[in-house]
């Protein structure tokens, strides 16, 4: 499917030794176009094409065009070059999520009473002599993440998505209904 490049300066030779030593294809070399279509750089009665856009060899068939915008100059005197690629949309994975305890619960003045004093009768009977500070945090972590599980119990999976529908529309649907 490719087009032979005929490049006859030192420079063009080199892109083509870059290209095949990375493994690349110039994408400019796929399609047919007119001579007009391919040039990148106006300047006075000089055109080139000195623009090039490059893709792994195992993408070159995601490519579906390359083509020179020339109504538009990306930096002064040289003509946009853009390619239009085709990509197959992946799945999108569910993140897996473990049960959460039930915090909310400690708004409530009797849970929240019941917790602190649980808390504070399991730390004053745990060891807590010989600890460096991070075995000292992580003791306490234990002790309550352990009593809030307890008390609070814990919700029963993944979070469900919340629906919109308040605030605004809400308020909307009730003018409505008064007119």
């Amino acid at each position: 499917m490719g087009h032979m490049v005929v490049l006859d300066t030192a420079l063009g030779s080199r892109i083509l030794e870059f290209a095949e030593g990375l493994n690349l294809v110039i994408c400019k070399t796929l399609f047919t176009k007119q001579e007009a279509k391919l040039v990148t750089y106006v300047a006075d009665l000089v055109k080139s094409t000195v623009d090039y856009i490059m893709v792994r060899q195992e993408n070159k068939a995601k490519v579906r065009n390359v083509k020179v915008i020339s109504s538009e100059e990306c930096v002064p005197k040289h003509k946009l070059l853009v390619m239009d690629m085709w990509f197959k949309a992946t799945k999108t994975w569910h993140r897996k999520s473990e049960p959460r305890v039930h915090v909310w619960k400690l708004k409530e003045e009797k849970t929240c009473e019941e917790y602190r004093c649980i808390v504070g009768y399991k730390a004053e009977k745990a060891e807590w002599k010989g600890l460096c500070v991070n075995d000292h945090w992580q003791q306490m972590k234990g002790i309550m993440m352990e009593t809030a599980q307890d008390i609070f119990g814990m919700t029963k999976g993944p979070r469900r998505p919340r629906k919109h529908g308040g605030g605004m529309s809400r308020l909307l649907k009730q003018l409505a209904k008064r007119r």
